[in-house]
């Protein structure tokens, strides 16, 4: 804003409203005098705004679903509705996880290329855009609900370059380690960059959460730009800095084995004697009569001088020297046992080293597993194509998150597919949305060896992609479908084409599938099912979950908020009493669970690690002393929305916790284990 005051008044005219600044500026150009960068500075720096989100672009996970408004990701929109005020509300946004439980449990999956993860690791993130673009000053993030989980903040430039406005370096920076106890406005200190963006991304750990985050709202704080011309060009010329990948190196230099053999060779300058007085770093000292003690001893003392130190008939003697190792004389299999321990940007790195490290850094070996998640910011069809060339032995393939803005093609994916993908096992494109029919049927055609296919939040309902090439795939161990629609047909006709299938997620699957139906293949076709996740799945009712009990090696279960039926029979009884194996059964929400299926919990659940109990109805403190008296291994019990608690019970339930230290969840207090 200009700077405004009040002028000299009259008796005739009122008082005056004077802009003394634009009164300078046109001064400045009338007379020439002022700093011209000084006025163009200040024309730049716009006008101080504060603006909330228009609307989100992207996002990994959310609680709700599309169609509801509760507890999704569209929530952030607009002002704060429920800050200051603390506790779960179902008009915030929430993420899917909290904590380390699902790293415990048996549909735990291996990071591919471990080594490129940063010391505090992303697990979900938002994307979102607002109306104007500002230069940011300040990003508010509003928190109603166990705050903490926020690690960065990024910012989409004009440039179509991110770039990161504020990450936290430990636990301590983004209050991992906190426990909730009140609303938060968090407005980290951002780094000084001019970077103008209208877009930004929130990353999100929950690994030290005690329960779910929510986000009520998140504000971008900045000033506008009137000549964004200028500075769009002056962000262009600070991007041509020195790139992330490099495939080649500009220069190579001489090794260290190199180097000490020019230094060491009798051609570098001089004879056996004038080695022999480099070696024993002879350096007489220089005098006025220099030249006169010189000569004297060239006539007098130089034939003692050789004769103590063995010099003879002009032969060099050379003084035994000890030997020297670098670290290019160690075998071709160590080095690259010691580069494999490198994350993808420091392999890149060291092949500018030198032309010996570049070929080491380059072998196909180092990049048999491949992960681009964590460079999701850097990931390109360029850096594609570079890795195709190195990567002729690729086995595991991780691009989640990669692609969005247009930074990945489909045609330079199914390229890269088409040489690299036939002897893929692994592979991994969550949230891709470069991902088209083609490039699914790519998928379908080409990675016929896959045992692991994770095409989490891909496609919505109903379903824009068309999945029947992957009825292709044979080999089949883990399906990851989370949030993603699919046609019913499809889905069945994997099932009993993959009969080795040992993980399986269908959670958010949509409408459109009757799990009774899937339930009933499962029990046919996939005898081997280890963990299945049908968590807001739609129309499974007691005859899918008998037939679930069928699944005799089945460890993990997650049936929340999806029995939606008054009773569920015999049901869970038949599950606990066939599935002894179980250590992860989640009951969120179902209603049908009676007092005598939590009999039947505490009497048959002995392998139980981890039961989720929350918003059951029919609960009460004596069948959870059961259930903890009597399953020995349980570690989490989630009893939030449990109305038949009461509060005089939660002090009772804060002793049990400490007692059979097992960590129950509650929605009224905050019960420390």
């Amino acid at each position: 804003m200009s700077l405004l005051a009040y002028g000299d008044s009259s008796d005739t005219e009122p008082d005056a409203l004077v802009d003394f600044t634009a009164m300078l500026r046109q001064r400045q150009r009338q007379f020439g005098c002022g700093n011209k960068a000084q006025a163009e500075q200040a024309d730049d720096q716009g006008y101080y705004l504060e603006q909330y989100v228009l609307g989100v672009l992207d996002f990994s996970s959310q609680y709700g679903i599309d169609y509801s408004i509760s507890y999704t990701a569209a929530n952030v929109i607009g002002r704060p509705t429920k800050y200051p005020a603390y506790g779960d509300y179902p008009e915030t946004f929430t993420m899917r996880t909290y904590g380390d439980w699902w790293k415990r449990a048996p549909s735990a999956t291996r990071e591919i290329q471990a080594q490129n993860l940063p010391k505090l690791a992303t697990q979900d993130y938002i994307v979102v855009y607002f109306e104007e673009f500002v230069v940011p000053t300040e990003v508010v993030i509003y928190e109603t609900f166990n705050p903490g989980a926020v690690v960065r903040i990024w910012a989409y430039g004009m440039t179509k370059h991110w770039t990161c406005l504020w990450e936290a370096e430990s636990e301590t920076d983004s209050d991992l380690a906190r426990p909730p106890a009140d609303s938060r406005r968090f407005a980290p200190p951002l780094n000084n960059t001019a970077v103008i963006t209208k877009t930004l991304r929130i990353d999100f750990n929950h690994s030290r959460l005690n329960y779910y985050t929510e986000i009520d709202a998140i504000m971008l704080c900045g000033r506008t730009v009137s000549r964004i011309k200028s500075l769009l060009g002056k962000q262009q010329r600070q991007q041509l800095k020195k790139p992330e990948f490099v495939s080649l190196p500009v220069a190579i230099p001489l090794t260290p084995k190199a180097e000490s053999s020019l230094e060491s060779s009798p051609i570098s300058g001089g004879g056996p004697i004038s080695y022999k007085l480099r070696s024993l770093k002879f350096q007489p000292k220089c005098r006025p009569d220099g030249a006169t003690k010189l000569h004297e001893f060239i006539n007098n003392d130089l034939s003692q001088f050789l004769m103590e130190n063995r010099v003879e008939g002009g032969e060099q003697q050379q003084p035994a020297v000890v030997p020297s190792i670098c670290l290019t004389d160690l075998p071709f299999e160590i080095l690259l046992r010691i580069l494999s321990y490198l994350d993808l940007k420091s392999l890149f790195r060291v092949g500018q080293v030198s032309r010996i490290f570049y070929d080491i850094s380059s072998h196909p070996l180092l990049y048999a597993e491949l992960s681009l998640k964590p460079y999701w910011h850097l990931a390109s069809s360029t850096l594609l194509c570079t890795l195709a060339l190195r990567a002729t032995m690729l086995r595991k393939l991780d691009l989640s998150w990669c692609g969005g803005l247009g930074n990945i093609s489909p045609t330079e994916f199914k390229k890269f597919l088409t040489q690299r993908g036939d002897n893929l096992t692994h592979l991994r494109l969550n949230s891709c949305k470069f991902l088209n029919s083609s490039c699914i049927e790519t998928v379908g055609i080409v990675c016929d060896n896959l045992i692991e296919l994770s095409l989490r939040n891909c496609a919505t309902d109903p379903p824009l992609l068309n999945f029947s090439c992957l009825a292709n795939l044979k080999n089949l161990e883990r399906l990851d479908l989370f949030q993603t629609a699919f046609e019913p047909e499809l889905l069945l006709s994997m099932l009993e084409g993959n009969r080795k299938l040992k993980h399986l997620n269908l959670a958010f699957c949509g409408v459109s599938v009757n799990m009774d139906n899937v339930a009933a293949h499962l029990a046919t076709y996939n005898t081997q099912l280890i963990s299945l996740d049908l968590w807001k799945a739609h129309f499974l009712s007691a005859r899918g979950l008998l037939s679930l009990a069928r699944l005799h090696q089945l460890e993990e279960l997650d049936l929340g908020w999806c029995l939606r039926e008054a009773s569920l029979g015999d049901g869970l009884f038949q599950l606990l009493s066939n599935c002894p194996k179980l250590k992860k059964l989640f009951l969120s929400a179902v209603r049908g669970t009676t007092e005598r299926d939590l009999m039947h919990i505490a009497a048959l659940g002995k392998s139980l690690e981890q039961l989720d109990l929350m918003g059951i109805l029919n609960i009460t403190h004596e069948r959870v002393y059961d259930i903890l008296v009597h399953c020995p291994k349980l570690q989490l019990l989630d009893l939030s929305f449990c109305d038949n608690i009461m509060d005089r019970d939660f002090d009772v339930l804060a002793d049990w916790s400490r007692h059979f230290n097992v960590d129950i969840k509650s929605s009224r207090v905050y019960v420390p284990r």
